[in-house]
């Protein structure tokens, strides 16, 4: 169970948060930039803003993958997690998608430490970019419906104070042990 996941709405601060805990333990990017800026590159249509159902099992695909492929390397250290396969769940619900039989087996065979860190929505230093086009109330709401399919599926929501990056970081290592 040393499979960690940092979540919460877009602009949040988990990839600052990230950024510092990856200086001691791996962390795993999250697979839903990834596929964006690969579908933007090549002229795709499975992005958020175009085909939403392709893009959502694109990321339940990548974030299957990317759990097992940390599973397969045996570590034993702490792994951190940008974002986890129930992040697709919690995406799915929110576009009307709803959660298929697939999602739910995934999101109940493929699990993670029961302690699910999530940072708040922070308008201080929420921003919007070329992948992030969110506005501050989706984030809020994601922030919400986040927390539920977390809870959902029996992980205990840690929210990480709004804070310094440092302080966050510590915060974080502190509810490891």
């Amino acid at each position: 169970m040393n499979f960690y996941c940092i979540t919460g709405g877009p602009g949040v601060g988990k990839t600052s948060l990230l950024n510092q805990l990856g200086t001691i333990y791996p962390i795993i990017p999250e697979v839903a930039r990834q596929i964006i800026r690969e579908q933007m590159d090549n002229q795709g249509e499975a992005l958020p803003w175009k085909n939403k159902a392709h893009y959502t099992e694109l990321m339940l695909e990548r974030s299957v993958k990317s759990y097992r492929e940390v599973q397969l390397s045996n570590t034993k250290s702490p792994v951190f997690f940008d974002r986890s396969i129930l992040d697709t769940l919690c995406y799915a619900e929110m576009i009307g998608y709803g959660i298929s039989a697939e999602m739910d087996f995934c999101a109940r065979t493929y699990r993670y430490n029961p302690k699910v860190f999530i940072l708040p929505p922070w308008s201080a230093i929420y921003t919007t970019d070329e992948e992030r086009k969110q506005t501050w109330e989706e984030a809020e709401q994601t922030y919400g419906l986040m927390k539920a399919t977390y809870e959902k599926y029996d992980y205990q929501v840690i929210e990480v104070p709004k804070d310094t990056v440092e302080n966050r970081k510590c915060f974080v290592l502190g509810e490891l042990s």
